[in-house]
């Protein structure tokens, strides 16, 4: 598959989750989420303390994900994306995407080897869907 055919297939999902969602308007783990309320799509923040990011109900695990998210955007240091990318296969997550800095090798050779698509090369969601605002 190409990139772009990976990108349609990650964004093709129900739904999507946010690993690494922050309460921190200037964190990008905050940006993401607000990029998919802002493109209409169903988002679940990830986050092991937080009860609510941007109006939204966290999840404290991957586990705890509604069957719908097929997606999942990473927005952690490389040894927390490890750790989750393991249970996100687990759990049944389709579609996982690396944004710059929280790639991993480990996670996107498991990725590769279990079939999940992964994008790990620089990509970011904000700029492909076109994040506006602070």
């Amino acid at each position: 598959m190409t990139i772009t055919e990976q990108i349609a297939k990650f964004l093709s999902s129900p739904a999507f989750a946010v690993a690494g969602a922050s309460t921190k308007r200037e964190k990008y783990g905050n940006m993401v989420v607000r990029c998919y309320q802002q493109h209409g799509k169903e988002v679940i923040p990830l986050h092991p303390l937080e009860k609510e990011i941007e109006g939204l109900a966290c999840v404290t695990s991957v586990k705890d994900l509604p069957p719908t998210v097929k997606s999942l955007s990473m927005i952690t240091p490389p040894q927390v994306t490890e750790k989750i990318v393991a249970a996100a296969i687990a759990h049944g997550i389709e579609n996982i995407w690396m944004q710059p800095g929280a790639e991993s090798a480990a996670a996107v050779e498991l990725c590769r080897e279990q079939g999940v698509n992964v994008i790990a090369d620089g990509s970011c969601i904000l700029v492909v869907l076109g994040f506006r605002g602070h």
